[in-house]
């Protein structure tokens, strides 16, 4: 059992909660998903900086089911381009059924992902079914896929904070990445966040987020 210790809480005024939700919500509404990244470089303690958060997010049992790759080597990062492009063409051209592609269509995505090389940094993030013991034991992991996706999201909302921004990218299947990066197969690729600066010339689609009322219901 672990050792309990007193909760170090602040308790703020409803004012105060109002105005920090508030402002915490004008940041995340300027967050925008980019496909048009500069080389220019990131400090890596950033990187550090974001990752460290996302490990801090809830867990199944506090047994932190995942494992971030920070890759900054131009040379993987071309290999992790082309593998990608071999699936996303494989994609578009004949697994994506066609309401998928539909769906699709007015964000104008196809199978070229140069950003994969021109970002500075990819970070893959791996799902652990079971941690591997010194004695070769398994630990089962539980709550894997949740546990992970929550970082996955404290490591986004990092990600903007510090000034940068980021695009989710997962091309199915990604095994190419347990080999590229030399992961275990117990481990499973969850999500490959491209992370940098945005080109001087980088657009987005003018979309917009759903309404309150519309994503969440009270009683």
């Amino acid at each position: 059992m672990y050792p309990f210790v007193p909760l170090k809480f602040e308790e703020k005024s409803s004012e105060e909660m109002q105005q920090n939700s508030a402002a915490y919500y004008q940041k995340m509404l300027s967050r925008k998903t980019v496909r048009e990244f500069s080389d220019k470089p990131v400090p890596f303690e950033i990187i550090q900086n974001c990752v460290l958060t996302a490990g801090l997010a809830p867990n199944g049992a506090n047994l932190q089911p995942w494992h971030f790759v920070i890759i900054q080597d131009a040379a993987v990062k071309t290999q992790i381009r082309k593998a990608a492009e071999v699936e996303e063409k494989e994609f578009y051209d004949h697994l994506a059924p066609k309401a998928w592609l539909d769906a699709l269509a007015p964000l104008a995505t196809d199978e070229h992902k140069p950003f994969l090389e021109t970002a500075p940094y990819l970070i893959a993030i791996f799902s652990k079914s079971y941690e591997l013991l010194p004695n070769g034991e398994k630990l089962k992991h539980y709550y894997v896929n949740e546990s992970v996706g929550i970082a996955t999201g404290f490591l986004i909302s990092a990600v903007h904070h510090a000034g940068l921004v980021s695009l989710t990218h997962t091309p199915s299947p990604m095994g190419f990445l347990n080999e590229i990066l030399h992961r275990p197969s117990h481990e499973k690729p969850f999500l490959l966040l491209v992370v940098g600066y945005p080109a001087e010339s980088a657009t987005i689609p003018d979309i917009h987020k759903k309404e309150f009322t519309e994503i969440s219901s009270r009683f």
